[in-house]
């Protein structure tokens, strides 16, 4: 009986393989050619779910569960994973991208830049780099980027400035650049973009810098603008009262992360920021819509057809941003197309995708006070808690019970898994209306730390079938990660915790399996891909990818 090789050496072989086919491809056609019969990434792949060997999209499909099929690392043999490469970017300290992996090709960002690795070894197939934007302000000025979208050998990218950039997946080179929001300098971009169909979809950051938010659609092919949804009303539209005079063309509701779209119902759902100016709401009136929303938007017109405001009149900056996770499953006793947040605002909230109907929410942190409840229609029940002049101590605090670091969603234990944050803020007020200025910051004053005050980041597993939790695992250090979740058929969730540690816990329990020390901070959500039936985790960390496969 002859020995099998052993995994490590089924790998090596493999790789020599792949670079003896990809030598002799080089010779034939030269390095675009090689990489472009590897990449036509067409609308129907990009249905695809859940995702496998490829995660082509920001959340690895448009559900937004972020659960991988792939189960060659399970909780069996996890506490073996390993780090396989380390990529480092030169040019930016805090990395918030999710890698996109297409046949091999991975695609990340950092700053302005992206990049073209081998998914295998790290090595950079391709860079293309654009100067970040000088004058910007707030988070603009920190030329955050969360990644791509790719669609046949086209990747697309925004800029800090709003630019959307459509890039030559064989190369890197420059198709075209489109300026999508240049009227107003406070607007910037912080996102990745979603393709649906043939259109790229792109929003904005900048809903505490006094511009009006919304999401636009372009020509995947051209770069035309196709449509826009502005989350802020025209005077005259429904919800217009909110915003006298000028005031919509600064109310904010920005759309600064990825949103995520049902093939079936052809709807795309999309989170919006909170209203401007912050903390104080008296010169914008009733329920600010569209803030603190999702709309839910026919994507081949851009026309509202939902909408459920979780916040209104938002005095406390709680965006509604977080990733939409949809779910089709048995609630409550019968089969329903389910939309899933948890909200920044301390609650998870259970919707029906299909008209926006409020079906279900539920505190899922201790320390809240600044409503006792949500109603039968889904409003809140406030208290009188605000800022003041003085200040005010508010829960959840500035950063939120929870924010733009994603949620997952396992099939088998029906459970979401996100981070959430145990944290007070005194927030304050200013007696008098803020003043916009352009390239200054639209808050009226902010929020204070609380001394002596702590800060916990927890684990949470939401079992939906109870409607309660079903496990905590609470984090060590002083709570300042911002790592996000993802879960795979192998029963693990992947997450990054407040010790600059990337961790694996049993879906179904909690029970800590394995973790690395990064040795930085991760404001980034985790991946998983596979490349010739080897499975990697992927995570940013700090200015660096992490690969992790078994030995």
């Amino acid at each position: 009986m002859q020995n099998r090789p052993s995994r490590r050496h089924a790998r090596t072989l493999l790789a020599i393989a792949s670079v003896i086919c990809g030598s002799l491809l080089a010779a034939a056609d030269g390095p675009a050619e090689r990489v472009s019969t590897l990449l036509d990434i067409r609308s129907e792949d990009l249905l695809a779910s859940p995702p496998a060997a490829n995660w082509i999209s920001y959340n690895g499909d448009y559900s937004g569960r972020r659960y991988s099929k792939l189960s060659q690392i399970n909780t069996g043999n996890v506490s073996r994973l390993r780090a396989e490469w380390v990529f480092h970017a030169r040019n930016t300290s805090r990395l918030e991208v999710t890698p996109v992996v297409v046949n091999g090709l991975m695609f990340v960002t950092a700053s302005n830049d992206a990049f073209a690795l081998d998914a295998r070894t790290g090595r950079v197939v391709w860079h293309h780099a654009v100067p970040i934007s000088e004058g910007l302000i707030d988070d603009a000025s920190s030329h955050i980027n969360r990644g791509v979208a790719v669609w046949h050998n086209r990747v697309y990218m925004e800029t800090d400035n709003a630019h959307l950039l459509c890039l030559d997946a064989r190369s890197g080179n420059l198709i075209w650049d489109v300026a999508y929001a240049n009227w107003n300098k406070n607007y910037g971009a912080t996102s990745a973009p979603l393709i649906v169909k043939d259109k790229v979809l792109v929003g904005t950051s900048g809903g505490d810098d006094g511009v009006r938010g919304f999401l636009a659609a372009f020509d995947a092919n051209t770069g035309k603008l196709a449509w826009r949804f502005w989350t802020i009303p025209a005077p005259g539209e429904f919800g217009s009262d909110s915003w006298p005079g000028q005031l919509y063309l600064r109310g904010g509701g920005t759309t600064w992360m990825p949103g995520t779209y049902d093939p079936q119902l052809n709807l795309i759902f999309w989170g919006t920021s909170n209203p401007a100016p912050d903390f104080e709401g008296s010169v914008r009136p009733g329920d600010d819509v569209y803030t603190d929303c999702m709309v839910a938007l026919d994507p081949d017109t851009g026309k509202l057809k939902w909408f459920f405001q979780f916040t209104p009149h938002d005095l406390f900056d709680y965006d509604a941003t977080e990733t939409p996770v949809l779910i089709d499953a048995v609630f409550k006793g019968q089969p329903r197309k389910l939309l899933v947040q948890a909200n920044r605002n301390g609650y998870v909230y259970v919707l029906d995708r299909t008209d926006g109907k409020f079906l279900f929410a539920a505190p899922f942190v201790e320390k809240l006070n600044w409503a006792k409840g949500i109603d039968a229609q889904g409003r809140p029940i406030r208290t009188d808690v605000k800022p003041t002049p003085d200040g005010t101590r508010i829960c959840p605090g500035y950063s939120g019970a929870t924010n733009w670091f994603s949620p997952s969603y396992n099939e088998s234990t029906h459970m979401i898994y996100f981070v959430a944050l145990e944290e007070c803020q005194t927030y304050f007020s200013k007696p008098e209306p803020q003043v916009f200025k352009e390239g200054e910051t639209y808050y009226s004053t902010g929020v204070k730390r609380i001394p002596g005050e702590n800060s916990e980041k927890i684990l949470i597993a939401y079992n939906l079938d109870t409607g309660a939790i079903a496990w905590k695992y609470p984090q060590l250090g002083r709570g300042r990660s911002a790592a996000g979740t993802m879960t795979t058929a192998g029963g693990v969730v992947f997450f990054g915790d407040s010790t600059e540690s990337f961790e694996a816990v049993d879906a179904g329990t909690g029970k800590p399996l394995w973790h690395f020390n990064v040795g930085q901070g991760m404001t980034a959500s985790p991946m998983s891909y596979a490349v010739a039936g080897e499975q990697y985790v992927a995570i940013a960390a700090g200015s660096d990818i992490f690969s992790f496969a078994l030995p």
